[in-house]
């Protein structure tokens, strides 16, 4: 198994556990809550590795560095 696989696997069982336990409560919001809970450690994660230059994360991130900028004021990380 691929490691993107392996991340889909993991997203996939989160849900089936949010799920499980709404305990009646209806589903909620679920897309910006997925989006929240993986794209803050992503972004957390990726700028560790590139010791906080953001041009080199937003190049791995293939994204443009103005998004990663609004993404990491949006999470507040610096």
């Amino acid at each position: 198994m691929t490691a993107d696989c392996k991340l889909g696997q993991a997203v996939k069982e989160s849900l089936d556990d949010y799920f499980t336990h709404l305990d009646g409560e209806p589903p909620h919001a679920v897309y910006d809550m997925v989006l929240g809970c993986v794209e803050k450690p992503l972004l957390n994660y990726i700028m560790q590795k590139v010791g906080g230059n953001q041009s080199k994360a937003a190049e791995i991130l293939d994204i443009n560095r103005n998004t990663l900028r609004k993404k990491l004021q949006q999470y507040n990380i610096d």
